[in-house]
């Protein structure tokens, strides 16, 4: 099959979040499988043409609708065969944060998804599944459906729009619907109307052919009034043609034996030395080297990710014999309480405001809990590099987290702890429950070998999605 992958942001080229890294190694795994994919992402100004390897291929390509032009440029991603193409236009791309509160995200995000069909046009790129992500290019689908609609060009092409978080919409002023390029009859609650503004992310859901999400459990979450974000309905008139199938990881990036930022690689046969990445952990956070549990987070640090319920458990929680690193950035509330409180518990609480990618794979691997207690997490990924680095995860019974975390007291092959109610006193119940079961040095042996057992590569997630591809071509 010819597929061609849309995103806002593919790793290593640029991130914000985990749709960077599913950009990468999803399309990596679709390739094994021995079919043609290609990325489109937009050229962002700090995206360095000699970093990688960049090539213009096509200036001045005329995108209607917005009448501007875009310059395309080509590369390969990683040491792979697949094509990576970017679309540049200084007005639109040239800026400082990929996403931020432009007043403009519309319009650049809307010129973006047309100037994916427009570049496929020029490369006489014929294709048979465009996979859209997000609402950044949830307008792929629209403008196929009804701009591109009688181009026999894009006759046989599928559209598959991929909801990575419902909470992000792309949601604008009414009066912005005029710069689509759309006929006004599509601003209709049937169509992209949303409560009297424009929302982006529902015109994927009603143009696309089909829909999938990052889990199976968030497909079936994201139906009701608590995780519908008011698109509930909608997505419920599309159930039939919803699919949830859960993220992977790329075991190539994600591997203690041959991880090269930790200090001593290990594996399920050698997991002793796992115990020299946590004391080494625990010198550069200034932390007393002891056998107690260690607690790692690295999260963004946004109300969805629990924040607010650890804030509440911390002065009851450090009465315990244990120790907690955060790794992240986000609302300065949350930035400012931590630095706070780590000055006044130095020997309980190490914290880093930053993104650091060394950092990460140093806590995932001296770790011996990963906190998660998001209020709703659509797949996560740090749950499954945590198992994979025998780094057992806590969890709330959400989305993804539920679909891969199981609680050693309900199962044999348990890999972590879960709490269901999402509450500060049931956190604060499961990580005493998690401190306890440390004392168990065979349990807790136990609870890591299942964890690093467990197969959560990409390969598992392409083969699926390979699957639903298959059925919209031959529909």
């Amino acid at each position: 099959m010819r597929i061609v992958f849309a995103s806002s942001e593919v790793f290593p080229f640029i991130k914000s979040g985990g749709l960077a890294d599913v950009s990468m190694a999803l399309p990596k795994a679709l390739s094994k499988l021995g079919h043609n994919i290609s990325i489109i992402m937009p050229k962002y100004g700090n995206i360095s043409n000699d970093t990688f390897k960049l090539k213009e291929i096509v200036r001045n390509l005329q995108v209607p609708v917005f009448d501007e032009k875009a310059t395309i440029y080509k590369t390969s991603l990683l040491d792979t065969e697949i094509t990576v193409y970017m679309i540049e236009n200084e007005f639109y791309f040239n800026r400082d944060e990929i996403y931020d509160d432009y007043d403009d995200n519309l319009e650049r995000f809307s010129f973006f998804s047309i100037s994916v069909l427009e570049l496929l046009k020029y490369l006489d790129h014929s294709t048979d599944v465009i996979h859209c992500n997000d609402w950044q290019t949830a307008m792929i689908p629209a403008y196929l459906k009804i701009l591109y609609n009688n181009d026999p060009f894009f006759k046989k092409t599928k559209t598959l729009f991929t909801i990575h978080n419902l909470g992000y919409q792309g949601i604008f002023d009414g009066s912005k619907f005029a710069k689509l390029g759309l006929e006004p009859k599509y601003f209709h609650y049937k169509y992209l109307e949303f409560y009297g503004k424009v929302n982006l992310l529902k015109a994927g859901i009603v143009f696309a052919d089909k829909i999938s999400t990052v889990s199976e459990r968030y497909a079936k979450e994201i139906q009701t009034p608590e995780y519908g974000f008011g698109l509930d309905g909608v997505i419920k008139e599309r159930s039939k043609d919803l699919y949830g199938i859960l993220n992977g990881i790329d075991y190539d990036v994600w591997n203690p034996k041959k991880d090269p930022y930790i200090w001593k690689n290990y594996d399920i046969n050698t997991i002793d030395n796992k115990y020299v990445n946590k004391s080494e952990l625990q010198k550069i956070n200034n932390l007393p080297v002891k056998d107690v549990p260690l607690i790692a987070m690295i999260s963004r640090m946004v109300p969805q990710k629990g924040f607010d319920l650890v804030i509440e458990i911390l002065d009851v929680l450090f009465e315990f014999e244990v120790q907690l690193i955060i790794l992240g950035t986000g609302l300065k509330k949350y930035e400012d309480f931590f630095r706070e409180y780590g000055a006044k518990q130095p020997e309980k609480l190490g914290v880093h405001i930053d993104f650091n990618k060394k950092k990460s794979h140093q806590l995932e691997a001296g770790a011996d809990i990963f906190l998660m207690p998001s209020r709703y997490e659509p797949c996560g990924l740090n749950q499954m590099i945590s198992l994979r680095y025998g780094t057992i995860p806590l969890v709330h019974e959400t989305g993804g987290l539920a679909d891969s975390v199981k609680d050693i007291s309900k199962y044999e092959d348990g890999n972590g702890f879960v709490f269901s109610s999402y509450s500060p006193i049931e956190l604060l119940k499961t990580i005493i429950r998690a401190i306890k079961t440390y004392k168990n040095k065979e349990l807790w042996k136990k609870i890591m070998i299942n964890g690093m057992k467990m197969d959560f590569s990409f390969d598992k997630s392409a083969r699926k999605y390979e699957k639903l591809y298959y059925e919209m071509i031959l529909a």
